[in-house]
């Protein structure tokens, strides 16, 4: 597995990618769960990845090549203690389920959404808590 690799903290960056997550979480409400529940599952997945990336990106390091995206969790599951064992687990199943749905043509269950949704909310809220106060 890939190591982390240090960077410079890049706060415009991260602004720029964070505007992003919001334009996609604005376009996540216009999914429809019953009609597309893995649409909605890889794009909540993308959003969360994509928030653990901002930051690492503002604690200075990047991950890269091949288990990038589990590194990214293992790192917010060592650094910020504020999320819970269920919470990590619940964002390494979203990235095993986002990787059948991309690699395998899995499809979710509309109820697997439905059931998690919750959390996942609640986990995206955190996150962006978190960067928003790195961003000052």
């Amino acid at each position: 597995m890939e190591e982390l690799i240090k960077i410079t903290p890049n706060k415009e960056k991260a602004k720029s990618i964070l505007k992003m997550t919001d334009t996609t979480l604005e376009m996540i409400k216009n999914i429809d769960i019953d009609k597309f529940p893995s649409n909605l599952a890889k794009e909540y997945y993308d959003v969360i990845r994509e928030l653990l990336t901002i930051i690492l990106l503002l604690d200075g390091y990047k991950t890269y090549g091949e288990g990038a995206h589990k590194k990214l969790i293992e790192y917010l599951e060592k650094n910020y203690k504020e999320f819970s064992r269920d919470e990590i687990s619940l964002i390494d199943d979203l990235r095993i389920v986002r990787n059948k749905i991309a690699y395998d043509g899995f499809f979710v269950e509309k109820d697997y959404i439905a059931r998690k949704l919750k959390d996942i909310k609640e986990i995206i809220e955190k996150l962006k808590k978190i960067i928003n106060k790195k961003l000052g």
